[in-house]
């Protein structure tokens, strides 16, 4: 059979048991998503849920159009109003958007936000980079303090710690204030301009509208060139440099080991003083980053009001815990399989499934007119723990055998009463089938 499509390049299909068939498992996935949502909320975190595309003026204005993201990377294309829309490409811009558009700010800050989203970037896909990325991400607005720092770093590292990944590590900067990065943008253009020959063609674009995106380009050339470059933390005002060391006191009370990176920037113009990324020390890229972003809500048309956050490369999580042989527990599978014989028995497995399923219990029978022996089959391939035969004979009797199919033990059951029984209706969990 020839497939009429495949899946666009740089994206993957999660099937349900997808280890096994040599893909993504979804049920990994799910474990790792999991693990972020248990730590956002005990960190008082609510989910938020934005649309898959957004007007492009507000990645315009919120991204920044001298990053790569907004250069290079956008998918971006005209509906048929004549709108221009893009494919969200990060979560930021468009939890500010929500978070303004919906009053959410009306309750008392600080809001505390968090997503799962698919976000979208035309990239030339490989190992960590794909076109369909999927992505955690927190964002906090409202708080100023040093110590909103401290927790969102702290949040960050913890789930990562909780999945196992003992590698991963921080890497801490501060990019400071307009105020005091003007003074470092005069330093940054007189520096880059000696090497204006040697500049690739975008770091060339960039060297009078906004040379601190040189720090973040991957051309080789410029990051052997931007080495020597001028430290942002050699250019901190008073303000900015109390921030950043308050930050780093807070981190050290909470035994939070960190490298500072002075040429760490983040690869978006929004972001102010703190920026941080989680390297995978045994993969060399980075899992996730972030940092605060103080004057997007006003850029996004709200009033001044202090931003911080973080986002998370789930994709590039699952390598890492597939590159360190995680294991995986295994997915919960079918409790009881109903086999059939002939089409009363088929109706009365029907009816038994339905009422395990009221109970909790995950219950299948045959679906496909199979006979015995490929129905019993079916049942092993999906590691079903109990199996119950029906037939003519059971119908009459209202008895069946219950086998328990890793021990090959049988016990005789009623049909109706085991089925209706008050213990089997309060069973709450899996384990409790004993019957």
């Amino acid at each position: 059979m020839e497939l009429i499509t495949k899946a666009p390049k740089g994206t993957v299909d999660l099937v349900p048991g997808g280890q096994e068939a040599g893909k993504a498992s979804s049920e990994n996935w799910r474990l790792v998503e999991d693990v972020f949502r248990g730590e956002a909320e005990l960190n008082g975190f609510g989910e938020i849920r934005t649309p898959v595309f957004e007007h492009t003026e507000l990645f315009l204005r919120g991204v920044g159009d001298t990053t790569d993201v907004v250069e290079k990377q956008m998918y971006t294309f005209e509906d048929k109003g004549g709108r221009s829309i893009t494919l969200r490409p990060e979560g930021t811009a468009g939890a500010v958007r929500a978070m303004l558009e919906t009053g959410l700010y009306n309750a008392g800050y600080p809001v505390k936000l968090y997503y799962i989203d698919t976000c979208y970037r035309y990239e030339k896909p490989q190992a960590g980079r794909v076109r369909e990325l999927h992505q955690f991400g927190v964002e906090m607005f409202g708080a100023a303090e040093p110590v909103a720092d401290a927790q969102v770093i702290a949040m960050g590292l913890s789930a990562l710690h909780r999945l196992g990944l003992a590698d991963a590590g921080l890497q801490l900067n501060s990019i400071g204030c307009p105020g005091c990065r003007a003074e470092y943008r005069k330093a940054l253009t007189e520096y880059f301009a000696a090497y204006r020959d040697q500049l690739c063609e975008t770091c060339l674009s960039r060297l009078d509208r906004n040379p601190m995106r040189i720090l973040d380009c991957k051309s080789p050339e410029c990051q052997e060139i931007a080495k020597g470059a001028p430290k942002i933390t050699d250019y901190l005002c008073e303000d900015c440099q109390a921030h950043f060391d308050k930050v780093q006191e807070y981190l050290t009370a909470l035994g939070i080991e960190y490298e500072l990176d002075p040429r760490l920037v983040r690869g978006l113009d929004y972001y102010t003083r703190t920026v941080f990324e989680f390297p995978s020390k045994s993969l060399g890229f980075a899992l996730g980053g972030g940092g605060r972003y103080d004057g997007l809500v006003e850029e996004l048309g709200g009033k001044p009001t202090p931003g911080l956050g973080f986002g998370m490369g789930l994709d590039r999580i699952l390598m890492a815990l597939e590159a360190q042989e995680t294991a995986f527990p295994e997915p919960e599978r079918c409790e009881v399989y109903i086999a059939s014989m002939g089409e009363k028995a088929l109706e009365k497995a029907l009816v038994l499934i339905n009422t395990l399923h009221e109970c909790g219990i995950s219950a299948d029978c045959d679906l496909c007119a199979r006979g015995l022996k490929a129905q019993m089959k079916y049942a092993d391939r999906i590691g079903a723990k109990f199996t119950i035969v029906i037939g003519d004979d059971e119908l009459e009797s209202g008895k069946a055998e219950l086998k328990n199919m890793k021990t090959g033990e049988k016990k005789k059951i009623s049909l109706d009463d085991a089925f209706t029984d008050d213990y089997l209706t309060a069973c709450t969990s899996q384990e409790d089938l004993t019957f």
